[in-house]
């Protein structure tokens, strides 16, 4: 995988960063909706991608989807804070243009990214972004979401759950650990983090 950091235009409003990540399945995206869903000044940055959509994803709202030429293209003229290549071809990335666009709206920049990248965007934003890493109850409960979305063949949950005991080994490098065994407590949990941060 090649991960790439590069330096932002500074002269905007500098808000903070929240950045969630989980294994695949683990609840992250419902547990960043009940967050969007306060009224805190947040603002969630789209992340680009270069899979096709899912039938339920918008373009511009769930991702930026571009193919891997587009994405590459982008690589190359240091378009984004931080890449990835997930999956074999199958990149994922931040634009640096959705962070100026929700700084330049005075709103706090919420990440929903892999285990890796939210590492990574720490280790740039530093004392300005919180990390959560959300945690699923077991790998049997993750291995029973993974087959209730009906997007997954089993051999692509099999390398998702096998990239879930990967990615438990880096708990530590997170400031705060949600487990999301109860929706409502996580909930309750994750905006009550996410307060004492931002105020």
């Amino acid at each position: 995988t090649g991960f790439k950091c590069f330096m932002i235009d500074s002269s905007a409003f500098k808000g903070k960063v929240i950045i969630v990540s989980a294994p695949s399945g683990a609840g992250k995206t419902t547990l960043i909706n009940k967050l969007l869903e306060t009224k805190l000044p947040l603002n969630f940055s789209v992340s680009a991608c270069s899979r096709k959509a899912r039938t339920n994803e918008i373009e511009g709202e769930d991702y930026y989807f571009l193919s891997i030429e587009e994405f590459e293209k982008k690589i190359k003229k240091n378009e984004f804070i931080e890449w990835e290549e997930v999956y074999k071809n199958n990149f994922y990335g931040t634009l640096k243009s959705e962070i100026s666009r929700i700084w330049n709206q005075k709103k706090h920049v919420v990440f929903d990214v892999d285990v890796l990248g939210g590492i990574s965007l720490k280790n740039y934003f530093k004392k300005d972004a919180l990390s959560i890493f959300i945690k699923p109850p077991s790998l049997d409960v993750l291995s029973q979401r993974l087959k209730k979305r009906n997007s997954e063949t089993k051999e692509s949950i099999t390398v998702r759950i096998e990239k879930s005991v990967y990615e438990m080994k880096y708990l530590d490098k997170f400031d705060k650990i949600i487990l999301n065994d109860l929706l409502e407590d996580a909930s309750k949990n994750i905006v009550n983090t996410v307060k004492k941060f931002i105020f």
